[in-house]
């Protein structure tokens, strides 16, 4: 491996090593991949959530036991698509639903 090197105005020797040769790796998912694939499944969770909000905010005819069922099923699609950020669903989308529901619903 060759390495560049340079001299900074301390005199401190840095090296900046070339890349390995991945020739020989097996084909599998890159980081770059799951990356993406999360920022997908992202950004589905974030419409689907703006979707319910705006159902709940804005049906006229939405009961709140339809509602509640609304809610309860954008959850369990967002554990679907996330399934280990219980946690995260909790204190991100939770309170916003509850707030909307609340407000929509006039309940205590």
């Amino acid at each position: 491996m060759g390495h560049d090197a340079a001299r900074s105005e301390k005199g401190v020797r840095m090296t900046i090593e070339e890349p390995a040769d991945d020739s020989n790796k097996p084909n599998l998912p890159s980081d770059q991949d799951s990356a993406e694939d999360e920022a997908k499944r992202l950004r589905r969770l974030q419409i689907m959530m703006s979707m319910v909000s705006s159902v709940i905010s804005q049906d006229p005819s939405l009961t709140v036991e339809e509602a509640s069922e609304l809610a309860a099923s954008a959850k369990r699609a967002a554990l679907t698509l996330f399934p280990d950020k219980e946690l995260a669903y909790d204190l991100l989308y939770k309170p916003r639903l509850q707030r909307l529901m609340r407000e929509r619903f006039r309940l205590q």
